[in-house]
């Protein structure tokens, strides 16, 4: 989300395939996690403030395009613990693609259900 919105690119066109192609999920934790990010990069100097307009902006309207749902099960998968956030809400919206630059995500070899886990070119390659 953070390079689709701050730097376009590839992530941009696979956050805009994804707004016209898929559903979009997230649970509460994912939107708790999109409404810190983006102050904690400024904080840190990572972002300025026109960046971070534009990066919620881009949050604020990618959000409205989504479905909310309530993961039942923690899950214990990815190596980053804080990732499992994301599967646990893949699981529970019977997702069947995950779009991530994150190479914790990405590494996964075998998943205990069905779940495709993609870059964001993957996911635009698909056609």
């Amino acid at each position: 989300m953070v390079s689709a919105f701050i730097f376009g690119g590839i992530p941009k066109k696979a956050v805009i395939k994804a707004f016209l192609e898929t559903d979009i999920y997230l649970s509460q934790k994912l939107l708790n996690e999109y409404r810190d990010v983006p102050v904690e990069l400024e904080a840190e100097g990572k972002i300025d403030g026109l960046q971070l307009k534009g990066l919620i902006a881009g949050i604020a309207a990618f959000v409205a395009h989504a479905i909310v749902v309530k993961p039942i099960k923690t899950l214990l998968i990815c190596r980053d613990a804080e990732d499992n956030m994301m599967l646990e809400c893949c699981k529970a919206a019977d997702a069947d693609i995950l779009i991530t630059g994150d190479k914790d995500l990405l590494d996964i070899e075998k998943l205990p259900f069905k779940l495709k886990i993609l870059s964001p070119r993957e996911f635009i390659e698909l056609g």
